[in-house]
């Protein structure tokens, strides 16, 4: 039997059965007098068919087995002389000698009854046997249970609710199951759309858990398969025109000698920026792959953010702004410094790109927090046009620009970057958010843990919001 349902029905049913039916031989054990058992009925019969005989002989025997109540009366008998029943009933085979008997020496059809019988010998010399015995011909299926006051049927009847009950119960069990199942099939067939949770109506015990469960993975499925396909559909897209281009200049070499050098130099920055995109696409690629183990180091946030700025200063100075740094105090945390390095180099680049003329990008860390839930904050905030409201959730993603008050391709910016600080920020179990600045401009926060948390963070959870 490999089918569930039936299994947890069967078992569920036998047990309940089995409860039942020695709970009630122990409440009948329990509630039953010493002489409603047969042996101690009997001993009263047999007492009560002896004083009647000596009170009258065969006739006050006869006035006393006619006087019996319906059941003791059933079931017992008084065979005379002529081997015949009193009051003229036919004896149960039970009480009747059997084919052994017989061979062993009893007589034809004399009584041997099981346990015996009470012998009354009237002055004659004639002898009367009060015989108590079995009403049934066959063993009782439940023995005591089927005495007066516990009738078949109430037992029968209380195992056919028993075998609803257990019904309802294992179909409760295992109709779960069976959606989880059929659900699993179709995600395994590609219908990444599958949901459990509203098919169980909302259950909130562990196959609803289960459910649920399920259901999160699913989404969780979805999203990575539409997400991989759309990081391959912008990668055709960006990596078409930087190579448009480059065709474009090397035809154009050859088609006017006397320009070449200029299409090639042409030629040159694009095959630059096409390696660039391919270098960065690759490396937004690792971070989304789980990481085993980051090589941890002591990194100094302070000295990193000041590092990169030195390191970005002629950017800024060519945009006609600033960088300044504030960080003070201790700043240290368990960390990959390189990628570390990656996500606020992109971050501050493209805070700097974005900045007009005459302004100025701030950087300020600090440590936030006590005890274990310690952590760095650092803030970056640029002056520039900001981000639409509808955008602030989208910018981290691959490859996605805003409108074209922050796009400026002609500054190298792909949509790579603040996507490689997600993820940077995210396999240290860190957080990273946009915000538009009260007063115009971007904020970006980066709260990164100082106890070294794992990198099981996802990245839509290190850029929620």
């Amino acid at each position: 039997m490999r089918s569930l349902y039936w299994r947890i029905f069967l078992a569920f049913w036998v047990a309940l059965a089995l409860i039942l039916v020695g709970t009630v031989t122990v409440a009948v054990n329990a509630t039953s007098h010493r002489t409603e058992r047969p042996w101690v009925q009997r001993g009263q019969l047999y007492a009560q068919a002896a004083r009647a005989f000596e009170s009258g002989g065969a006739g006050s025997l006869r006035q006393w087995l006619l006087s019996l109540p319906p059941d003791p009366a059933g079931r017992t008998f008084i065979v005379g002389p002529d081997g015949q029943e009193m009051l003229g009933r036919t004896l149960p085979a039970l009480l009747r000698a059997s084919p052994n008997d017989v061979a062993a020496g009893a007589a034809p059809g004399s009584i041997a009854p099981v346990g015996g019988a009470l012998v009354l010998v009237e002055a004659g010399g004639g002898a009367y046997h009060v015989v108590v015995g079995p009403v049934h011909g066959v063993p009782r299926l439940f023995g005591e249970l089927e005495l007066p006051g516990v009738p078949l049927a109430i037992l029968l009847i209380a195992i056919v609710a028993s075998a609803a009950v257990c019904l309802v119960l294992a179909r409760y069990l295992v109709a779960p199951v069976d959606k989880l199942r059929l659900a699993t099939r179709q995600l395994a067939a590609g219908d990444l759309s599958t949901r459990v949770l509203p098919a169980l109506k909302g259950r909130k015990d562990d196959l609803g858990l289960l459910a649920k469960d399920l259901d999160a993975m699913a989404e969780r499925l979805r999203q990575l398969l539409e997400g991989k396909q759309q990081l391959m559909r912008d990668v055709s897209h960006e990596l078409r025109s930087p190579l448009a281009r480059l065709q474009l200049a090397l035809s154009l070499a050859r088609r006017d000698p006397d320009a070449a050098e200029r299409h090639l130099l042409r030629a040159g920055t694009e095959a630059d920026r096409l390696e660039q995109l391919i270098a960065r696409t690759l490396q937004l690629v690792r971070l989304e792959r789980p990481l085993q183990e980051l090589e941890r180091s002591a990194v100094d946030l302070g000295e990193l953010l000041r590092g990169i700025a030195d390191e970005v200063a002629i950017e800024a100075d060519a945009q006609g702004c600033t960088v300044l740094v504030q960080a003070h105090g201790d700043l240290r945390l368990p960390a990959d410094r390189e990628l570390l390095r990656s996500a606020f180099e992109n971050v501050i680049r493209n805070a700097v790109r974005y900045s007009p003329v005459g302004t100025g990008v701030s950087i300020g860390a600090r440590r936030t927090g006590a005890g274990g839930a310690e952590a760095l904050e650092v803030v970056v905030h640029d002056e520039g046009p900001g981000v639409p409201e509808t955008d602030l959730a989208l910018i981290f993603e691959p490859f996605y620009r805003v409108d074209r008050a922050r796009e400026h391709r002609s500054a190298g910016g792909e949509g790579l970057g603040l996507a490689i600080a997600a993820r940077a920020v995210a396999v240290h179990g860190g957080r990273i958010s946009a915000a538009n600045a009260a007063g115009g401009g971007l904020v970006v926060s980066v709260s990164l843990p100082t106890a070294g948390a794992p990198a099981a963070a996802s990245p839509a959870a290190a850029a929620a919001a």
